[in-house]
């Protein structure tokens, strides 16, 4: 069974306890979402996943943490800050369409998660 790929106003970060590369790359997401906002560009919210806690996860990702996904985007081996900063900015900068609007139609963050008026 595939592994169900997060939200767009997430963005998930699959790890383990002990884990050095997945610390830095955490180290790494919170401060280009730190800055991209104080620039006004958009950011998600930041969600760890041990793998630990599932075995769908531990088989998918065992070999492949740390990985960062939102929507349909996915980096296995999320390592190196300028790739790690390279993906948050394609996955956060793409446009997001909503319930009833055409993809492309709106610039991000104007369809808040759910559609218009939630």
């Amino acid at each position: 069974m595939a592994i169900p790929p997060p939200p767009a106003d997430r963005i998930v970060l699959y790890g383990a306890e002990g884990c050095h590369l997945c610390e830095t790359t955490r180290a790494v997401v919170v401060a280009h979402l730190a800055s991209r906002a104080d620039a006004g560009r958009p950011v998600a919210n930041l969600v760890d996943v041990d793998i630990h806690s599932d075995d769908r996860l531990a088989g998918a990702f065992l070999e492949t943490i740390p990985v960062l996904a939102t929507g349909g985007a996915r980096l296995e081996l999320a390592t190196g800050a300028s790739r790690i900063r390279a993906f948050l900015d394609a996955a956060l900068d793409a446009p997001r369409a909503g319930p009833g609007v055409r993809e492309g139609d709106t610039p991000h963050g104007t369809v808040p998660p759910g559609g218009p008026g939630r």
